[in-house]
């Protein structure tokens, strides 16, 4: 299927929505979707809320461990190194 044709139907797709969600279907006596979306969204948005802030603490939570590994590292590394000694006969 050409990009044009998928896009034409997406455009069809978003105008048919909006069209149901704003007036209905009057010639099968369906009322407007309106109220149904905001029930949707004070439901959903909550706790798409929490599922990012969630999100966010483990990538810091996981950004933190990763500053103390290479912090560790780069501790070690500045250490100086203990050169062998030759054992003395």
């Amino acid at each position: 299927m050409q990009p044009i044709a998928k896009m034409i139907i997406g455009i069809i797709l978003v105008i048919a929505s909006l069209y149901y969600i704003i007036y209905g279907l009057p010639s099968y006596n369906i009322k407007p979707a309106w109220r149904d979306l905001l029930t949707v969204l004070n439901g959903a948005i909550p706790i798409l809320v929490l599922l990012i802030g969630v999100f966010i603490v483990w990538l810091e939570w996981d950004e933190w461990k990763i500053e103390r590994e290479l912090a560790k590292e780069e501790k070690a590394v500045t250490r100086k190194p203990r050169t062998a000694r030759r054992k003395r006969r």
